[in-house]
């Protein structure tokens, strides 16, 4: 009991408790816009109460990965490979999805649902930057060979999501994570402008073989419009249109919680999920939604601040994928309420319902925590 005593008061006192505090106001802030949005559901409170019950586990997996060294979980990179791969994989045996999302990106037990595309986004991130600390220690990252294997690593992830569970959303975070950690851990320009030249050259490949008509559908809805005959850019678009709607009529100050006319109604199809953004611009109007975008903006700086003070290159290239992924959903998710972006089917983290998105988040909140509460090694070269 003494021991445990020392562990809670050690948590408070060298845990990060600002990124903690943030994390637990995000996800109240979520969970009132999910009751409200269900509050006149066909469903009922199911989806509200499996949205605490997973609040609850994401406090306890911050606190757990708080006391555990990155590097003991990096060392096991192998594994976590493994894992990453075979959980994925999972998907082409049992993976479900909606008509509307055109995937089957879920697992689902007892209507508990788990995706494993959102966890693997933590493995992926560990994996990578394991090899990267590693090569750089070597003074190797900048070879042929090593970034060989870092895009083999990436590759072999993004094409069992995108073959297997056809989760465009999870896909194109995973690139941006990649792209930002290795700027930031030091791969040269060059490297950057080959690899542009090379997905040019295959991109006729990708688009064709490895995505679905109506992948390609929802890419050039915002961007191409013309390039869709009418019914299918409106069917697309509908969604994004409602949204848009929605945030207008919210003006500066918002409708009220649960006064929401457009939200109430249950006019925008996921709207406790994918396009609760748009609920918090109708129900709490401008204002609201600055809100959110201020805390997920300071969730970020926190993470990349960590990483940096860490004064450990493992530590700074784990901080920097986990801030990429929440930059990378926060701006698809936003964009595509406000139909500038495609419709991917991507959560808003920390807000948008989805079990597994609040498990992730909070882990990785956790994993930071634990990386600002480990000794500080002597000073190494600047990456």
């Amino acid at each position: 009991m003494r021991n445990f005593i020392k562990s809670i008061i050690r948590f408070f006192r060298e845990a990060d408790m600002l990124l903690f505090a943030l994390s637990i106001a995000s996800t109240l802030f979520g969970i009132i816009l999910i009751s409200s949005i269900l509050r006149n559901s066909p469903k009922g409170n199911r989806e509200l109460y499996v949205q605490i019950g997973a609040f609850i586990i994401g406090i306890f997996l911050f606190i757990l990965f708080s006391y555990i060294d990155i590097d003991i979980i990096a060392d096991k990179s192998a594994l976590l490979l493994i894992f990453s791969v075979l959980f994925i994989s999972t998907l082409y045996l049992w993976g479900v999805g909606a008509e509307e999302t055109g995937n089957k990106a879920w697992l689902r037990f007892f209507d508990i649902g788990i995706q494993p595309a959102e966890i693997v986004k933590i493995t992926f991130i560990i994996i990578v930057a394991r090899m990267m600390a590693n090569f750089r220690e070597r003074k190797s990252l900048n070879s042929f060979l090593s970034l060989m294997q870092i895009l083999l690593v990436f590759g072999l992830l993004f094409t069992l999501i995108i073959v297997i569970s056809g989760d465009l959303g999870s896909a194109i975070v995973y690139i941006f994570i990649l792209i930002v950690m290795l700027f930031i851990g030091g791969v040269k320009l060059r490297w950057f402008a080959v690899s542009a030249a090379a997905v040019a050259a295959m991109s006729p490949l990708l688009w064709f073989s490895f995505m679905s008509e109506r992948q390609r559908d929802r890419i050039l809805a915002p961007f191409a419009p013309d390039a869709l005959p009418q019914e299918r850019l409106q069917a697309i678009m509908w969604q994004s249109q409602q949204s848009v709607k929605a945030i207008a009529s919210g003006g500066y100050f918002g409708q009220g919680i649960g006064n929401g006319r457009m939200t109430q109604r249950q006019y925008i199809p996921a709207q406790h999920t994918d396009f609760i953004f748009s609920a918090a611009g109708e129900e709490l109007g401008f204002l609201g939604c600055m809100l959110i975008v201020t805390l997920l903006v300071i969730i970020i700086a926190r993470c990349m601040y960590v990483g940096i003070k860490s004064n450990n290159p493992l530590g700074l290239l784990v901080c920097t994928g986990i801030a990429s992924m929440l930059i990378a959903q926060t701006f698809e998710n936003i964009g595509m309420c406000l139909g500038v972006l495609p419709v991917v089917g991507i959560t808003l983290p920390f807000f948008s319902y989805g079990g597994s998105s609040i498990v992730t988040c909070f882990a990785a909140m956790g994993i930071v925590s634990g990386i600002k509460m480990r000794p500080k090694p002597v000073r190494f070269r600047e990456l």
